[in-house]
């Protein structure tokens, strides 16, 4: 997104709370000021709610993240803060919020979440303001065109138009390519926005990650076809507040625990498919 990477503005508006989605729970309050909670069992962590894990994400972006039939948040990034919550003790609730303010760390700087889980691309530039997990996704970036065009690659998309997600990896690799190529580039809010795009006509085809695309044609069978990958080397993690090395520590052994253990991937094949072989 969100490269996820990334995607992908720094939304502080009142009733913020009504928007939050948790299993059990909703989410706090926007601002800095909330006091923070020490997470029980003497993880040393301090969360900005007593007894919650509030998170940040950005809806939709399946399989990451996405409400089901019933409005309930789930996917693979849920399920992986599922175990983090349950590590520390406390239960996850879940902000949804615009992804610019995630990528830029506001959000976790100002107390809004004390993590963010997005489909997050790891980047030199967002680790200046964000502290980053270790990779617990590698991510690739793919092209999704209407079934039956001719596009096969970018070259191909000279004199059309190109969707991208705004504040992601793909929009960058967009852009970086733009000249070469000679597309429009057509910027969309979120995945829903941009995938509807392509469907209806509006653009020629669409960047994004492989995963989302992957969910997409589930969910809108013989519409459209993936033309091209391109592997960019992207990885995702989850992020949070420069300086809370405590709650990364714990973040990173839930990631090492679940990997070693099967859950990682029990979940990966829940949610993405098949596990690549390492």
């Amino acid at each position: 997104m969100k490269s996820r990477t990334t995607l992908r503005s720094i939304a502080v508006v009142a009733g913020l709370s009504a928007l939050a989605l948790a299993g059990c729970s909703s989410g706090p309050a926007t601002g800095g000021s909330t006091p923070a909670a020490s997470a029980p069992g003497g993880s040393g962590v301090s969360l900005i709610s007593p007894g919650k894990l509030t998170v940040c994400t950005h809806l939709p972006y399946a399989p990451f993240q996405s409400n089901d039939d019933s409005g309930k948040t789930v996917g693979f990034d849920v399920d992986m803060m599922d175990l983090v919550a349950k590590k520390l003790g406390v239960e996850q609730a879940i902000v949804d919020t615009p992804f610019e303010g995630i990528k830029s760390g506001q959000d976790m700087a100002t107390g809004k979440c004390d993590i963010a889980a997005a489909g997050m691309t790891i980047t030199d530039a967002r680790k200046k303001a964000i502290l980053f997990s270790v990779p617990y996704f590698d991510a690739t970036q793919a092209l999704l065109v209407p079934n039956g065009s001719t596009v096969k690659s970018l070259a191909d998309l000279k004199g059309k138009k190109l969707g991208a997600q705004s504040s992601t990896t793909g929009l960058d690799y967009a852009t970086k390519n733009k000249a070469a190529n000679g597309y429009e580039i057509v910027e969309f809010q979120d995945l829903a926005s941009e995938t509807q795009a392509l469907l209806t006509g509006q653009v020629d085809a669409a960047i994004n990650d492989l995963p989302v695309w992957s969910e997409a044609l589930k969910q809108n069978p013989g519409k459209a076809m993936i033309a091209t990958q391109f592997n960019t080397g992207e990885q995702y993690g989850f992020g949070m507040k420069l300086g809370n090395e405590a709650l990364a520590k714990v973040v990173d052994d839930v990631i090492t625990t679940s990997k070693t253990d099967g859950t990682y991937d029990q979940l990966f094949k829940k949610w993405i498919g098949e596990v690549p072989a390492s």
